[in-house]
């Protein structure tokens, strides 16, 4: 299968990731831990059916230390037991970050509140950047319909 559009030889596309990088820098340098950046990149990506991020995201958390058994049970957070309450709390966060437009009210405040007894506001505000930029990049991939299954841990960066 080839992408409808070569989003890594366009320059403005090239651009456009540029500054989406950029942005993903000032997350990634968060004191937000990293194994929870990753899983809230890997549920969305899930979520949204972007097998490219969710190819890219699993193999760098595998690659990082993450156990395979987190990693297949990322799409069923809330019936396993080996993830904290803090990631939980950003896992819920994420998923109703993400499905905006399957609830009326947004993100609710029960979740709002989980988060927020699990982070400070610069984590806060590193989760939901986080959440916001994933999503983005999930929304590019799957209009152009990026191949999945080629990403090696590093590729980009």
């Amino acid at each position: 299968m080839d992408a409808r559009l070569n989003l890594f030889g366009n320059p403005v596309a090239g651009t456009f990731f540029k500054y989406l990088n950029s942005a993903g820098k000032a997350v990634s340098d968060s004191t937000l831990p990293a194994a929870t950046q990753e899983l809230v990149k890997i549920r969305a990506s899930q979520i949204n059916g972007c097998g490219f991020c969710t190819d890219m995201h699993t193999k760098d958390a595998a690659h990082a230390g993450e156990t395979a058994q987190r990693l297949h049970l990322v799409a069923a957070w809330r019936e396993a037991t080996v993830f904290t309450d803090a990631e939980r709390a950003a896992l819920e966060l994420t998923e109703q970050g993400t499905r905006i437009a399957d609830a009326a009210g947004g993100v609710t405040d029960e979740a709002w509140a989980n988060a927020a007894k699990h982070y400070d506001d610069d984590q806060l505000a590193a989760l939901v950047s986080l959440i916001a930029l994933i999503n983005a990049y999930n929304r590019v991939n799957v209009i152009v319909r990026q191949p999945a299954g080629d990403y090696q841990p590093g590729q980009f960066g």
